[in-house]
């Protein structure tokens, strides 16, 4: 009954949380091809206010780094349930098994690798976006301050 649990527990970790960042990898990547392709489509002259396209430019460039600041927590939390996981099977058993903790160890340690290979091209794709959207914004400015002189 104990090793069943365990075995679930240990799904869990391993499919749970690596799941769920790799849903959020694929999100951000989304994301991010999405404001590229508006980007390229802005007509800034269409626009009245520096407010309205500002507006525009920045829909789901939050959720971006979300992603990017929360998916090494996401990670982290894999790693403590993995490393929980270890201890209670070791302490179960009884016995201790160098094998069996290195091993929990490493598999527990792929959840915040996991968050990191998701964080840091979210915060690269945030950190794209952002400068696209300044420049958007100072053309927009250039334009105006044309018109107005």
């Amino acid at each position: 009954m104990e090793n069943s649990w365990l075995g679930w527990a240990h799904n869990v970790v391993d499919y749970g949380i690596i799941g769920i960042l790799v849903m959020m990898s694929i999100v951000s990547l989304w994301l991010f091809i999405e404001r590229l392709m508006a980007y390229s489509a802005v007509r800034i002259g269409d626009y009245e206010s520096k407010e309205e396209l500002e507006l525009d430019l920045g829909d789901n460039v939050s959720t971006i780094a979300t992603i990017g600041s929360n998916a090494p927590y996401v990670g982290l939390l894999g790693t403590v349930l993995g490393i929980m996981i270890t201890f209670y099977s070791l302490g179960d058993v009884g016995a201790v098994d160098p094998k069996k903790i290195m091993t929990g160890l490493a598999l527990a340690l792929k959840a915040t690798a996991m968050g990191l290979v998701v964080a840091i091209p979210s915060i690269v794709f945030y950190n794209i976006l952002l400068r696209k959207m300044e420049r958007l914004l100072t053309q927009w400015d250039i334009i105006a301050h044309k018109s107005r002189g």
